[in-house]
C-alpha cells in the first residue's frame, strides 16, 4: 500500500513538474494556407467569450482525408492548465471536421477544410490561452495554433514611444500603458495580474512577467523603457498573385509549366538604407483571385521564386523566407540555397494566390536568430501591439484574460 502511494505521488509530481509548453506545430508539406481568424482580419484569433472564430486550410493530396480537432486550455506560460475539459468546454472536442470541399478547375488539386468554433458540438466556457490541434485519421498531430479568449472586465490604454536609451533611440519602440481595474476587485495587483505584450501577433518575441511600475488608485501604470521595448524592424516586403498571368510591381516574369511560376525581383538589403514608409499588413496574407468567385476553392497555387544577393555579411549563415503564410517557420522548406552561378540565395515556395507579406531572417552558425539583419531596424516602422491582461485569484485553477489593449506605432511619440 505504501509503495502504491509513493508511485501515485511520484506520478503526480512528474506530471506537475514536467508540464510542457504548448508551442505551435507547423503542418507537413501537403497542408497549406492555414487561415485562422476571429471577427477581425488579423490571422490570430483574439476573441471575446461568445464570439466565433474560423480555421481554414488546404490539403494538396486532395483525397478528402478525415481531420479531427482537439482544444486545450493553457495557463499564462502556455503550459496546460489544471482545468478538466468539462470545465472549459461545453460539449466535446475530438470531432471530425465535416465542412470540406474539393478545388474547382485548378491546376493543383486540393481539398479545402473549414472549422468554426463554437459549433453544435463544441463551445468555450472560460477565457484564457488556448491551443487548437488538428489530427489526421491515424491520430497523428498535423499542426496546432494558439488563440486567446478574453472578457472585458478592465480597460487598457497606452501609447508607443521612442526609446530613451541613446543606443536604441533610432531602432526601438517602447510600449507604455495603464490598466484601469475600476469595477473589478483586485487585492494584490503584483501577484494577481500578469501581462503579455505581442508585436504583430508574434509569440516568439512576446514580453512576459512585467509587473506594474506603480499604482494610482485603481490604475496600474506601466511606464517602463527597456522592459517593454521592441526592435522596430522594417516594413514587410510584399507581392500579389491575384492575377495569375499579369506581373505586378514585385513580379519580374511569369512562366507556365505544370503550374504557374512567379519570379519576384531580387530583393535588396535595407539595413544600411534610409527608412521608407511602405504600407504593409504586418506579416499577414490575404488569399484572393481574379480567376474565380470562391477564393477557398478556385484560387490557384503557384511556385513563387525568391532571391537575395549573397554578401559577406551573411557568410555561412542560413537565410529563410518567412511570413504568416508559413507561420514564420525556420525549416528546410523555407531555407534559401546559394546559387553559385548567379551569386544569389534562392528558393521557390508553393503559395496560394493572394497578397502576401514576407521578410528574410538570418540564423547564425551558433543557432542565434537575427530577424532584422537584412531589413534593418527603424523606430518609424508601423507595428501593431497587443496587450493581454491575465488574472488569477488566490486558489483559482487557471489564468483568465480579463482585458486586452491594442496599440499602433503609426503615431509614435518622443
Amino acid at each position: 500500500m505504501r509503495s502504491t502511494y509513493i508511485l501515485l505521488l511520484f506520478g503526480f509530481i512528474s506530471n506537475f513538474t514536467f508540464s510542457q509548453v504548448m508551442e505551435e506545430i507547423n503542418p507537413p508539406d501537403n497542408i497549406k494556407s492555414v487561415v485562422f481568424k476571429g471577427p477581425t482580419d488579423d490571422q490570430f484569433p483574439v476573441i471575446e467569450l461568445g464570439e466565433s472564430m474560423t480555421l481554414e486550410f488546404d490539403d494538396l493530396t486532395a483525397n478528402e482525408q478525415d481531420y479531427y480537432y482537439k482544444i486545450f486550455h493553457c495557463d499564462y506560460d502556455w503550459t496546460p492548465s489544471q482545468l478538466l475539459k468539462s470545465q472549459y468546454l461545453s460539449g466535446m472536442d475530438n470531432q471530425r471536421i465535416v465542412d470540406y470541399e474539393n478545388s474547382y478547375t485548378t491546376l493543383q488539386p486540393y481539398s479545402n477544410y473549414r472549422l468554426t468554433i463554437p459549433n453544435e458540438n463544441t463551445g468555450l466556457k472560460v477565457s484564457g490561452n488556448y491551443v487548437l490541434e488538428i489530427y489526421n485519421s491515424y491520430g497523428d498531430l498535423q499542426f496546432s495554433r494558439r488563440f486567446v479568449v478574453y472578457r472585458n472586465a478592465v480597460t487598457v490604454e497606452g501609447n508607443i514611444r521612442r526609446s530613451r536609451d541613446f543606443e536604441y533611440i533610432n531602432t526601438k519602440q517602447v510600449v507604455q500603458f495603464n490598466i484601469n481595474t475600476a469595477g473589478f476587485n483586485v487585492v494584490n495587483p503584483k501577484r494577481e495580474i500578469k501581462v503579455a505584450i505581442l508585436q504583430n501577433h508574434h509569440w516568439p518575441s512576446a514580453l512576459y512577467n512585467i509587473t506594474p511600475q506603480f499604482t494610482i488608485g485603481t490604475e496600474l501604470v506601466y511606464k517602463y523603457d527597456t522592459e517593454t521595448s521592441f526592435f522596430g524592424g522594417n516594413e514587410y516586403l510584399n507581392f500579389d498573385t491575384k492575377d495569375l498571368r499579369s506581373p505586378t510591381f514585385a513580379i519580374s516574369n511569369i512562366e507556365m509549366r505544370d503550374v504557374y511560376h512567379h519570379y519576384l525581383f531580387t530583393n535588396e538589403y535595407r539595413y544600411d538604407k534610409e527608412y521608407t514608409y511602405f504600407p504593409d499588413i504586418n506579416g499577414d496574407f490575404v488569399v484572393r483571385t481574379l480567376q474565380g468567385d470562391d477564393v477557398s476553392r478556385e484560387a490557384e497555387y503557384s511556385k513563387v521564386h525568391f532571391s537575395l544577393p549573397y554578401t559577406d555579411l551573411i557568410g555561412l549563415d542560413d537565410v529563410y523566407v518567412i511570413g504568416k503564410f508559413n507561420n514564420y517557420a525556420l525549416d528546410e522548406q523555407n531555407k534559401m540555397i546559394f546559387n553559385e552561378e548567379n551569386g544569389k540565395f534562392e528558393t521557390a515556395l508553393t503559395i496560394k494566390q493572394g497578397f502576401y507579406n514576407y521578410k528574410y531572417v538570418v540564423q547564425k552558425q551558433d543557432g542565434s536568430i537575427d530577424p532584422n539583419l537584412v531589413s534593418g531596424n527603424f523606430h518609424f516602422t508601423e507595428n501593431n501591439y497587443l496587450i493581454l491582461v491575465y488574472y488569477r485569484d488566490f486558489g483559482k485553477l487557471y489564468d483568465s484574460i480579463i482585458g486586452i489593449g491594442s496599440l499602433n506605432s503609426r503615431n509614435i511619440s518622443n
